[in-house]
């Protein structure tokens, strides 16, 4: 009897995630693009990454958008996006590293989504983001410096995110396995 109600409760759980869009959110070079493609290919799920939506829906790369219109601009289109994106059938969402600073973001998230911040650690991130020379943030100097200080800024704000899984320097299955394992275990938050 006991193992019925622990299987129907499992269920239950599973169903509350189910029909939700899972959005990863995280400093860049978290994972959240490769990770959540392989994570939509494990889910049967459709990917998105809302940089790339982002960019088909202003006609520039996102390295454009802030450098010919600044970042808040960038911001508007962004939240605009995740609001287009948001109102579809579930998914597995990349957003941007800066997305789930707004709080009006935070907020749609929280109703439509189930959030994941993929926590990585700074080495880890700069192992990866130092590859490519595509993040309009990172293209100074003092490069690991400007990483360093969003990662102490942005921690406390991805911390709100449900749940929170650390992205291993490592196969990205693992990762992946961590995810799902955690998305068994959530409940929305009234």
């Amino acid at each position: 009897m006991a193992e019925d109600r622990s299987s129907t409760l499992k269920t239950d759980r599973n169903e509350a995630w189910s029909g939700r869009t899972v959005a990863l959110v995280g400093l860049m070079g978290a994972g959240k693009s490769t990770v959540g493609r392989r994570l939509a290919n494990k889910l049967g799920r459709p990917f998105i990454d809302s940089d790339d939506e982002i960019e088909k829906a202003a006609g520039l790369s996102v390295s454009d958008i802030f450098a010919l219109h600044g970042e808040e601009e960038f911001r508007r289109v962004e939240q605009k996006v995740l609001t287009r994106l948001l109102s579809g059938p579930p998914q597995i969402l990349a957003t941007g590293g800066g997305a789930y600073l707004s709080e009006d973001t935070r907020n749609l998230l929280r109703e439509k989504a189930v959030t994941v911040w993929l926590n990585a650690d700074l080495e880890t991130l700069w192992k990866r983001v130092s590859r490519r020379n595509h993040r309009p943030l990172l293209r100074r100097p003092d490069a690991k410096e400007v990483l360093s200080n969003l990662f102490d800024q942005r921690r406390p704000i991805y911390g709100l995110a449900d749940l929170t899984v650390h992205s291993v320097d490592g196969p990205h299955s693992k990762t992946v396995t961590s995810i799902i394992k955690a998305l068994e275990t959530w409940t929305p938050q009234p």
